[in-house]
């Protein structure tokens, strides 16, 4: 499939989405919406690919936030319909069997934010810089900010960035936890590629499972996630993925895995 905003490209079991709209510092309207979960559909329907990287054309930003020019023009009804789209667009990223690495560079604001927390973690360029404005506009995080960060950050944090619509740096989102490493500009896309390749050469089906475990015990208690757990690991071991994995250890070799999700 093509697309006007996107960039789609998959190699070596590593699929990456590039947001392609430059001259509007890659900001989410209606039509990159569609695409991103279009390309999310795509994305999950091909079982050769294991890991999926997000990022943004240029070195100013990798989302600048949702396309104001169209937001302005909204009635309520329609701005109703706007966001909701863009959390059926974040929930496809989030909810993918894969894992999904964010690579941002320059500008992630409101709705990038909101994009790159929908991923499972974040690398991000020394230039990064990370915030929610809308309540400088009179609005508030419409695409999931204000469930995601205080997940991610906890309550009080989540509300002064919020609250505030402060911008801050690659190195204070990593003390507060919601970006795991921080390198130069041109370092970027190396790092995560190279972690990246090393998820990639990970079981598909222990992959999507270890997600699926963590995402879903977050949001209930101790004893129920142990549960979750147990589920999980024992399908993991009805995979061919759990078969390989164990030969290849006792053979003392690589495993060569090659499982699928789907029969």
């Amino acid at each position: 499939m093509s697309y006007t905003h996107l960039i789609l490209e998959v190699s070596d079991h590593i699929a990456t989405i590039t947001i392609n709209r430059p001259e509007s510092l890659n900001a989410l309207n209606t039509e990159v919406l569609n695409e991103l979960f279009q390309a999310a559909e795509s994305v999950a329907a091909d079982e050769t690919i294991r890991v999926l990287i997000l990022t943004g054309t240029g070195e100013k930003a990798f989302v600048a936030g949702a396309d104001i020019t169209e937001l302005a023009e909204l009635n309520p009804l329609q701005a109703k319909y706007f966001v909701a789209n863009g959390h059926k667009t974040m929930a496809a990223l989030q909810n993918l069997a894969i894992p999904v690495i964010a690579a941002v560079n320059g500008f992630a604001l409101g709705g990038g934010l909101e994009l790159a927390l929908s991923c499972d973690f974040i690398y991000a360029s020394e230039n990064a810089k990370f915030g929610l404005p809308e309540i400088t506009l009179g609005l508030i995080p419409g695409f999931g900010g204000t469930q995601r960060l205080a997940r991610l950050i906890g309550k009080n944090p989540a509300k002064e960035m919020i609250f505030t619509g402060k911008m801050i740096s690659a190195a204070e989102g990593a003390r507060l936890g919601f970006v795991n490493q921080v390198v130069a500009p041109e370092e970027l896309m190396n790092a995560v590629r190279k972690t990246a390749a090393a998820i990639a050469a990970r079981g598909k089906v222990s992959l999507n499972m270890a997600k699926q475990a963590i995402n879903q015990g977050m949001d209930v208690d101790l004893s129920t996630g142990c549960k979750i757990e147990i589920d999980a690991f024992a399908i993991c071991m009805a995979s061919e993925d759990a078969r390989e994995g164990t030969r290849a250890f006792l053979e003392k070799r690589k495993p060569d895995f090659k499982g699928k999700l789907k029969a």
